[in-house]
């Protein structure tokens, strides 16, 4: 097993290794986690590097409860995305569908030249979630990888005493609040205070609301699902009570997805490469 240095508070990079290590790694425990996020507006209160920056801040909190004999490498973040629901506010960066899901498909490739057989996604950014879901079968299809998708804010969210934070944010909040609202905010004033302007932080309610109100098929969040961009939820760019945030509860949140964040990377070295089947029982 290759043993570059690690550096405290952070979890191992891909690009810490050499050429040569690679011919140690273990194929059947190593995962290569590949960070996805996004440059987007989240409007007047944030700045454009949240999804980033919250990316970072979960990866690092998940480093002290990695045990060190985990094999997992970090590959370069990704920091532009799937973001067209954003296009509109100036600043924002996207690519089109087809050029992200070729570049992942690519990375993944890749991580699989390499002799790694388990890929991590992990995300950011909600925009991402179908794209994950088509990247990932094409990558065990084509390239036989064992690939898990996942999103610090689908992560058990468990406090040190083991109490789930989300008690601490209102059902309304779960809900509604999907861009810039309590959660994204709360969690940004602990990683970057400076970088949060409080002072535009509003309760940015959502059309969606509305909707639930008036329609119990078409408004109940599960039937159906509006094909939306941002400025149709609220037009200032960000849907959610941010002025209810506090750093308190964004360091809670911070911490809490860390430590799921290692537990789920130990779980997945540990799972066995014959979760993949070469091919059918077509005599059974």
């Amino acid at each position: 097993m290759p043993t570059p240095p690690r550096f405290p508070g952070r979890l191992p990079r891909w690009g810490d290794l050499c050429t040569t290590d690679f011919a140690g790694l273990d194929p059947a425990r190593t995962v290569a986690v590949l960070p996805l996020a996004a440059t987007e507006q989240h409007g007047p209160h944030l700045p454009l590097s949240v999804d980033a920056d919250l990316l970072d801040g979960v990866l690092d909190a998940a480093a002290p409860h990695l045990p060190d004999d985990c094999p997992v490498w970090v590959l370069p973040p990704q920091v532009v995305g799937l973001s067209p629901e954003h296009q509109r506010f100036p600043g924002t960066l996207t690519l089109g569908l087809d050029t992200l899901v070729h570049l992942w498909c690519d990375l993944g490739a890749s991580v699989a030249r390499a002799g790694v057989r388990k890929l991590l996604l992990f995300n950011s950014h909600g925009g991402h979630t179908g794209a994950m879901d088509v990247v990932g079968r094409e990558l065990r299809s084509r390239h036989d990888l064992l690939v898990y998708s996942s999103s610090w804010f689908n992560l058990p969210l468990l406090d040190e005493h083991g109490q789930d934070l989300n008690a601490r944010i209102s059902a309304d909040e779960h809900r509604f609040g999907i861009h810039g609202g309590q959660v994204e905010t709360a969690m940004m004033l602990a990683l970057h205070p400076e970088r949060v302007r409080m002072d535009r932080a509003r309760d940015f309610a959502s059309t969606s609301r509305d909707r639930s109100r008036r329609y119990p098929v078409l408004g109940n969040g599960r039937s159906a699902k509006l094909a939306w961009q941002t400025q149709d939820y609220n037009a200032q760019g960000a849907v959610g009570n941010a002025a209810a945030a506090d750093a308190t509860l964004g360091r809670a949140l911070v911490d809490a997805a860390g430590r799921s964040l290692a537990q789920l990377l130990q779980e997945f070295s540990q799972l066995p490469l014959s979760t993949l089947v070469d091919g059918p029982d077509l005599a059974g």
